[in-house]
């Protein structure tokens, strides 16, 4: 006879509702999301952290699900693809992304909206890259975008289309003009 595994109460705030759930210690917050709450958005790739298709926001920072456990996230806020914007309220990334072809199949589609969602607020907090050339001063450019997003695949090659929709959204959020292309 095998010993059954303990089971732990864990609470996530997910997509800004609390969620109360009994867990095996070992799920990870992917399979979590996936399996127990059924929020199919975030996506199994690779399953080693290799690919980004599962990356979610944990208290705002981006996060690769498949790497972690949900018990260690007990009490902390998850933001999914499903909790960014709505069909009828699209977040400003989801919008430009459909206008400037970023998603393509769509199968990496959500990871890489959560993970340029977590690169804006890092360079807007000043947070600095491996590409940072001065760590007193973290700019925006198309470099350092490609840098924090390198971590996220796409296997359609939309990377010049998702730079394009970051860059969109940052230059209307920022009231900056976008930056050159190959900059």
């Amino acid at each position: 006879m095998t010993p059954s595994t303990p089971q732990l109460p864990v609470t996530l705030r997910v997509n800004g509702v609390p969620r109360t759930l009994t867990l095996d210690p070992r799920v990870t917050l992917l399979d979590t999301l996936r399996e127990h709450l059924h929020l199919t958005g975030t996506k199994k790739g690779c399953d080693h952290g290799q690919c980004g298709a599962c990356t979610v926001l944990v208290d705002g920072t981006r996060l690769l699900s498949c790497l972690t456990l949900a018990v260690m996230h007990d009490g902390q806020a998850v933001t999914t693809v499903e909790g960014l914007g709505t069909p009828d309220a699209l977040h400003p990334l989801q919008d430009a992304f459909i206008r400037h072809d970023g998603y393509q199949c769509g199968y990496c589609t959500p990871g890489q909206l959560c993970s340029s969602v977590g690169t804006l607020d890092e360079i807007a907090r000043g947070v600095p890259s491996h590409v940072t050339a001065d760590l007193d001063d973290v700019s925006f450019s198309a470099e350092e975008l490609r840098e924090r997003l390198s971590g996220n695949i796409c296997r359609c090659a939309a990377y010049p289309n998702i730079i394009a929709a970051v860059s969109e959204v940052h230059a209307a959020q920022n009231g900056t003009a976008q930056p050159e292309k190959g900059q």
